[in-house]
């Protein structure tokens, strides 16, 4: 009776045991897992993935395999992208950036301004004395380039001075350089040369202007150069190195930037990272309509030096390009004195003050009439502080012939102010 009990018990345990074992298992999650993908993966799950990927593909296959469709997908893709990049783009980020409109503004500024470049050529005699001592053959013929810009359908050609002026500071006691014996221009296109004539130059503004006889020309169109910003396009068009009708292009890199050049001039110029290289010079610079903002002038050279060029803002040109074609000149107003700058350091050792020391004094000139004496120490114009004789020109350049200026001096410790009536530079 005891042993039945016993088994009953045993078997009780045993049917107890069975059933913890079977709810672990089928609680299990792994193992729940296991079963169900043994059950009906393959019909509930994958095969519906693949039909539905089939199916995507099948769609946009058709899509993109009917132009109108696929181009209507592309506009829709771009205007997303250029919504978001502009909204990107406010939060200081730009998320893509396309060049297309920066190629086309390339190219429209080339188009407008290339046929109103021409190249200029010049020729000149060199005569070698060191040659001419031994009997030898002593000249020679040299030939230098520049650019120019067509300002006129009937020829009339800017440039820069130095473009068309042989350089006679290289001459020396063995090398003496003549003046151009031959100025000739070349025309966009055409590889005619045309005969040219110098109309007028100016050294201090390094501007010349040139004709040659031919009309139906196409004039380059100005821009306004003040309202230029820091960091706009900017195009350089001209001949470097003989290469005719090459173009470049960068930015605004500054303006208003003062520059002194390698003969101590002082220009007030728009700086440009565009390349400029010799032969460039004369010819133009231009904003992203093709318009003329300044003319190609000078770069700095030198190790560690790169796109660093410089160009003349078109809106000073203008007054100087009108005189140079009426006067074939510049009139400039005129004082009559020669002055010396004399810094803090050199007018105490002599006992004197700052300002620009009065050397001499032309007879007759505006400056003998207006009472200016050599000694004197010009310390005010028009009541600005002088200290070097480029501010007494600024001053006096902002005047016309005619114009009275009053100037301050300082004569044996004692300050006076005198009228100088300017007249015309000889």
């Amino acid at each position: 009776m005891e042993e039945k009990q016993n088994e009953k018990e045993v078997k009780e345990k045993k049917s107890k045991n069975e059933t913890n074992f079977k709810t672990v298992v089928t609680n299990n999650p792994y193992n729940a897992k296991k079963v169900k993908n043994k059950s009906g993966f393959g019909k509930s799950v994958l095969l519906p993935f693949c039909s539905g990927v089939v199916g995507c593909a099948v769609v946009v296959g058709t899509c993109f395999g009917i132009p109108s469709i696929r181009s209507q997908i592309l506009d829709n893709n771009t205007s997303t992208i250029n919504s978001n990049s502009s909204n990107n783009a406010s939060s200081g980020y730009v998320s893509q950036v396309s060049l297309e409109n920066y190629s086309d503004t390339a190219v429209y500024a080339a188009n407008k301004i290339l046929p109103s470049i021409v190249g200029i050529k010049l020729e000149y005699t060199v005569n070698n004395a060191m040659l001419s001592m031994f009997g030898q053959p002593s000249t020679s013929t040299a030939t230098a380039t520049g650019s120019g810009i067509i300002i006129s359908e009937d020829g009339y050609i800017l440039t820069n001075n130095h473009v068309i002026s042989s350089d006679s500071s290289n001459s020396d006691s063995y090398y003496q350089i003549s003046e151009a014996s031959k100025l000739t221009v070349t025309l966009f296109n055409d590889d005619t040369e045309y005969s040219a004539t110098i109309v007028g130059k100016d050294e201090e503004t390094d501007l010349a202007v040139i004709k040659i006889d031919k009309t139906g020309l196409p004039k380059a169109e100005f821009a306004d150069s003040d309202s230029i910003k820091v960091g706009e396009f900017a195009m350089a068009v001209g001949n470097p190195m003989g290469m005719d009708s090459t173009v470049t292009c960068g930015i605004v890199s500054a303006v208003n930037r003062e520059v002194t050049d390698s003969d101590g001039k002082t220009y007030t110029l728009i700086q440009t990272d565009a390349a400029i290289n010799a032969g460039n010079s004369g010819g133009a610079l231009v904003n992203s309509e093709g318009k003329v903002i300044g003319i190609n002038t000078l770069k700095l050279e030198g190790t560690g030096i790169e796109g660093l060029g410089f160009a003349i803002p078109i809106n000073s040109t203008t007054d100087i390009t009108s005189q140079l074609i009426e006067y074939s000149k510049v009139k400039r107003p005129y004082i009559g004195l020669t002055g010396m700058d004399l810094d803090e350091e050199t007018a105490k050792k002599y006992n004197l003050v700052s300002g620009v020391y009065v050397k001499s004094i032309e007879d007759f000139s505006s400056a003998e009439k207006a009472g200016i004496k050599p000694g004197d120490v010009i310390i005010e114009a028009d009541g600005t502080k002088i200290s070097t004789m480029d501010d007494l020109n600024k001053i006096k350049n902002s005047h016309k012939i005619g114009d009275e200026m009053k100037i301050k001096v300082n004569r044996e410790g004692q300050e006076r102010e005198l009228t100088v009536t300017l007249g015309e530079q000889p």
